[in-house]
């Protein structure tokens, strides 16, 4: 049947609707009470040259449909058929942060309880989520204390040797060893921490008060003491309940930031009357396709922020949908910034969702909207956190880069060179190299200068980047996208000789300055690159040159080191070569030789020369010494 033959003989009931592309993906869920009406719209809209209608249209070739009773079975239905297909012209919720749950594996021969963040269907009972996210923590831990039922890796399928250390410590029943408890008392256990995470302390304390008085006609009286200890916290806890309960009811509370085209959500959890936890959504790339899904057409403004195709109602309809709908726990009052068309009935679901009435509201004054209006500024904030200090991509990076230094391809691989030295002594140069966006520290190579003396930075240079790419041309190896030194144009100039030498003429060579900040750029050298001291190619020119100058100054005072060692122990009559590396294996540096004493020297070398060489290091001391 033809695609728009199709639509004109949809029913007229309530019902879900998937528009499918030429690869039979579904790129759009979408729920009406009336599915032909709701649908041929579509085509009224695309015709009157609705761009982002427009869109959809022109990619839509086939269309589903699933029928239902009533509108809040529709409801359920597209949420759960947006979660399962993630079509990618609906408003799909993008979010890292999830909050835990305490799980309670049922279905296990002996449960166990554990925190965990992700709802599966397994046969365990979930409680939560709870927030801020510790509580599940804590609450774990207040049942392996009191109820004594563990979160361990043992396998309770089987009986072991001995028990753990939970057990021992008294966190643990330990049905993991034979004897040590009977199926009875671990199930009464776990059938208490079921009362516990349900909230029934009432039906719980009983219980317990009955076990309790059970225990003390049978003299069993350790037993009796640890049921009154739960007793006391179970009823610490029923009074809190109550305390918080009286106190207020549990809020969401949405706001929102949208502008050029990039949108910040803010999620407010309130618990007992205080803010106890903030979610923050981020949408870089909202769909194309984002009108309003009310089927009354009404169009509304866009809200916080800049107008443009951010439509706010059919936006927070589609992101309340996929927080709460087949949630296990949904707070009784929702707070969303704009109204929508089928809020009401959203909340109707909701309502029968969770057995209790859930108030989903769009408030325009009031306290309610003091707490939106809240909301909304911390939206703000992440805004500007996230999106206008935000760092470029990778690729626009390196695309930047490549435009800046007239590179002929985007550049993989940076290869930057460094001299260091000491008014020409132990001259050393580093090689430090920048791959696919970050510094790859494994391909770091060090250089000793070998063929100049004294001061000379271009001739050190040209040395060291003709011995290093002698040797990739030699192994026929792949050059760099960039060869980068540190220095201005006579280190760019030597390092070009090198390369000019060795036939590299096309290599890509640049230099930066230190102090101008100027990027050189080997062939314009008249024409030096000047970038904006924010640039991020600026940014990374400096990092990858400061990276090469600290590892060349690493290496430098290494060398240093070793030359002063050297010649400090040599001096001292009776050390030579070996007798100096036997002493710096043994002590680990020069200064813990000199620290040492004749007796923890003589360990290590003859008495007489370890009587030298601490005279050596305590001159004033050692004639006093060695006299008495």
């Amino acid at each position: 049947m033809d695609f728009h033959e199709k639509i004109r003989t949809l029913p007229t009931q309530p019902g879900v609707y998937l528009y499918k592309n030429a690869e039979g993906e579904v790129i759009y869920v979408g729920k009406a009470r009336n599915l032909r009406s709701r649908v041929r719209s579509y085509l009224l809209e695309a015709s009157q040259a609705n761009a982002k209608t427009g869109t959809l249209m022109r990619e839509a070739i086939d269309l589903d449909y699933i029928l239902v009773a009533n509108e809040q079975e529709a409801l359920a239905l597209e949420n759960n058929l947006i979660k399962q297909k993630k079509p990618r012209f609906n408003i799909l919720l993008r979010d890292d942060k999830t909050y835990p749950y305490v799980k309670l594996t049922l279905g296990d021969r002996y449960p166990k309880v554990f925190v965990t963040r992700r709802l599966r269907k397994d046969g365990s009972a979930y409680y939560g989520p709870y927030f801020p996210g510790n509580l599940a923590y804590r609450v774990v831990d207040l049942v392996h204390r009191s109820f004594l039922i563990p979160s361990c890796k043992v396998d309770l399928s089987r009986y072991h040797q001995r028990a753990c250390l939970q057990y021992y410590i008294h966190r643990c029943l330990g049905p993991c060893v034979e004897g040590l408890t009977t199926p009875e008392a671990y199930g009464a256990a776990v059938k208490d921490v079921q009362l516990f995470l349900e909230g029934k302390h009432a039906e719980l304390e009983t219980a317990l008060t009955a076990r309790m008085m059970e225990a003390a006609l049978a003299e069993q009286y350790e037993l009796a003491a640890r049921y009154r200890d739960l007793i006391g916290t179970v009823h610490q806890l029923e009074e809190k309940q109550r305390i918080a309960k009286a106190e207020s009811n549990d809020v969401d509370v949405f706001g929102y930031h949208f502008e050029q085209e990039c949108l910040a959500v803010n999620l407010f959890h309130i618990r007992n009357g205080k803010i106890v936890d903030r979610r923050e959504f981020f949408w870089e790339d909202l769909p194309d396709f984002s009108m309003a899904e009310d089927e009354e057409g009404d169009t509304a403004e866009a809200g916080n922020g800049e107008a443009g195709s951010f439509h706010a109602p059919s936006f927070f309809s589609a992101l309340v949908k996929q927080l709460y709908i087949d949630q296990r726990y949904v707070p009784k009052t929702i707070l969303v910034p704009v109204d929508f068309a089928d809020r009401e009935g959203l909340g109707d679901l909701l309502t029968a969702q969770t057995g209790q009435r859930i108030e989903l509201a769009a408030p325009q004054r009031g306290d309610k909207r003091s707490l939106i209006d809240l909301a909304a500024q911390n939206a703000k904030q992440c805004y500007i956190q996230r999106f206008r200090v935000l760092e470029p991509s990778k690729k626009a990076i390196q695309e930047a880069l490549a435009d800046a230094l007239m590179l002929p391809d985007l550049p993989e691989r940076i290869e930057c060179f460094d001299i260091s030295h000491i008014q020409g002594a132990e001259t050393v140069a580093s090689l430090v190299v920048w791959e696919k966006g970050a510094m790859k520290k494994a391909d770091y190579r060090k250089f000793q200068v070998k063929t100049v003396t004294g001061v000379d930075d271009f001739a050190s240079m040209r040395e060291v980047i003709y011995r290093r790419y002698k040797r990739l041309k030699d192994e026929e190896k792949p050059m760099p996208s960039l060869v980068l030194v540190d220095g201005g144009l006579g280190q760019l100039h030597a390092a070009a000789d090198a390369l000019e030498e060795l036939g590299l003429t096309t290599q890509p060579l640049a230099s930066i300055a230190k102090r101008e900040e100027v990027i050189y750029v080997y062939g314009n050298e008249d024409e030096p690159v000047v970038l904006d001291r924010r640039s991020p190619v600026l940014h990374l020119v400096q990092l990858i040159r400061d990276e090469s100058h600290r590892f060349a100054v690493g290496y430098h005072r290494q060398r240093r080191a070793i030359r002063d060692r050297a010649s400090e122990l040599l001096e001292i009559p009776g050390v030579g070569a070996q007798t100096r590396q036997r002493l710096l294996t043994h002590f680990g540096s020069l200064r813990e030789v000199s620290q040492a004493s004749v007796e923890s020297l003589g360990a290590v070398v003859p008495r007489k020369t370890a009587e030298a060489i601490w005279g050596h290091f305590h001159k004033t001391e050692g004639l006093r010494v060695l006299n008495e």
